[in-house]
């Protein structure tokens, strides 16, 4: 008794060479629409499913596959009642499936798509199919990732049938794969419901595993790494060269991908521990770089630096002379890839310019016994609608300094402080238990620096800031305001004549 497969894909990627290779090995084809269309052109011998079931396609295609000679074919087991039933209702046994699904996915991702246009492209027959080879897989082999192809022909070639252990993982596979397609669907239609900013009633997390790492953030912790997103966003980019990065290069990656997206000029950060040690712009990127590193040259050390455009052959000349576990960018120019290959072990992450940089996500945490699911903290408010508390007033200049001030502190550890000047960062306080201590660090850092800087508060602050501000002679102040003593502050703020503004928006972050 011949084989037989059953090939239906939106994916066309290696379908003609599959399809060519199983027809070698003695398999019969069955395919469906454009799939059959594609063999039939690479002139690949391939029966219509039609001519299988004995029944047409009808319903503008949407009942093709759901019938008893297909699921029978596939659901049925060498059993001999089994093969009994067969014969009796002229079914033949299939072998493999080969499916993968309608891009439900990329038809929601597009710009304006009606409810209609996507419950067209929800695949009935498709996920049946698989569902149904993934459940028989003690016989039968199914298959939805294209990757797979050349395995599953070598093995046919090597051993002549697929062993049961790579069957059952690639039914696993299946099965996750119709999990993830119907979670999709779940989302869509229940976004479509909800009030803007809703959240689902059911949390549904899926993502695909891309790597084990080493450990987690230590030694005796296991870790891997899942992405959920495409390109444009951090997990999407690609690593250029370097070593495998750890669980630790990634939470520092993303606290500088997020941070350097903050800015529209050119801008550049060093982060150390999820925090940043220097944040700078520049009129060019190299010039962002050296003032970022100048922020905390001794911090620098070994951290990851990030930059919101392109890094080219003077950014990477200067980066040549320091270490850096990692280097995050959109690209890499190839002069700066010459020269810091020769720094063999740092790894460099080309994000690419996909539109996700800008939609805004959700941030989830685990707690004992479930997650905390809440949304990005997105943007900030211009300095022109920020409230001037105090009786000295500030200039357009001293806006635009304290306003680069207020997006740095964004990105700080609560209790967060950041003193600034000029577009850089001269000393930042952070994560500590008191304010008036992230204070007196961001203080200590900048030295003489300090006078004539700008001090920005992710959150409000007491008198004593104030008081630590107007000696190390800071020139203006920027906090979010909302404190039972914030007139006492102003008061303060006035005597010692400092300007001071509010933002009525907090950026605490833990």
């Amino acid at each position: 008794m011949g084989r037989r497969a059953v090939i239906s894909v939106s994916d066309k990627q290696g379908i003609v060479e599959f399809a060519r290779g199983l027809v070698e090995l003695g398999f019969d084809l069955v395919s469906t629409g454009g799939t059959y269309k594609t063999l039939v052109e690479a002139e690949v011998p391939v029966k219509y499913i039609s001519e299988v079931t004995g029944f047409p396609e009808i319903l503008d295609g949407r009942v093709k596959t759901l019938h008893p000679k297909i699921h029978g074919g596939i659901l049925a087991r060498r059993s001999i009642e089994h093969l009994a039933q067969m014969e009796k209702n002229g079914i033949e046994y299939i072998d493999l499936v080969a499916v993968n699904l309608y891009p439900f996915r990329e038809t929601i991702s597009k710009p304006g798509v009606s409810l209609e246009e996507a419950v067209e492209n929800i695949d009935i027959g498709g996920p049946s199919m698989v569902r149904s080879a993934a459940k028989n897989h003690e016989r039968v082999t199914v298959v939805v990732n294209p990757q797979h192809y050349g395995e599953i022909l070598d093995l046919l070639r090597e051993k002549g049938q697929i062993p049961a252990g790579v069957r059952q993982r690639l039914a696993a596979e299946a099965f996750a794969h119709t999990a993830e397609y119907d979670r999709l669907i779940a989302d869509y239609l229940e976004s479509r419901l909800e009030e803007k900013g809703g959240f689902p009633s059911v949390l549904r997390l899926t993502a695909k595993k891309v790597q084990d790492l080493r450990y987690g953030e230590n030694p005796q912790q296991k870790a891997a790494f899942y992405s959920s997103n495409g390109s444009g966003t951090l997990a999407g980019g690609k690593q250029l060269q370097g070593k495998e990065l750890s669980y630790n290069n990634w939470m520092d990656m993303d606290a500088a991908w997020k941070t350097v997206l903050e800015f529209q000029e050119a801008a550049a950060v060093i982060i150390k521990h999820t925090n940043p040690c220097g944040i700078a712009l520049g009129g060019t990127p190299l010039a962002a770089y050296e003032r970022a590193l100048a922020s905390d040259p001794v911090s620098a050390f070994g951290g990851i630096a990030a930059f919101n455009r392109v890094v080219d052959e003077p950014v990477a000349a200067a980066l040549k002379e320091r270490f850096y576990e990692v280097v995050i960018a959109p690209e890499f120019s190839p002069e700066a890839r010459d020269i810091l290959k020769e720094k063999v072990n740092l790894r460099l992450w080309a994000v690419g310019r996909g539109e996700a940089q800008s939609k805004p996500g959700w941030k989830i945490r685990s707690v004992d016994g479930g997650y905390l699911v809440q949304e990005e903290d997105e943007g900030t408010v211009p300095a022109s609608a920020w409230e001037v508390v105090t009786k000295a007033r500030p200039s357009e200049a001293d806006l635009k300094e304290l306003e680069f001030a207020w997006q740095a502190v964004k990105h700080v550890k609560s209790n967060a402080i950041v003193v600034g000047r000029e577009g850089q960062t001269l000393g930042v306080g952070a994560g500590q238990m008191n304010r008036v201590g992230s204070v007196r660090i961001a203080l200590t850092q900048a030295g003489s620096r300090a006078e004539g800087a700008y001090l920005a508060s992710d959150a409000f602050f007491f008198t004593d800031t104030v008081e630590e501000a107007a000696k190390a002679g800071l020139r203006a102040l920027v906090q979010p305001g909302g404190s039972v003593q914030d007139q006492a502050v102003i008061e303060a703020a006035d005597r010692l004549n400092l300007i001071m503004l509010f933002t009525r928006r907090r950026h605490f972050q833990h």
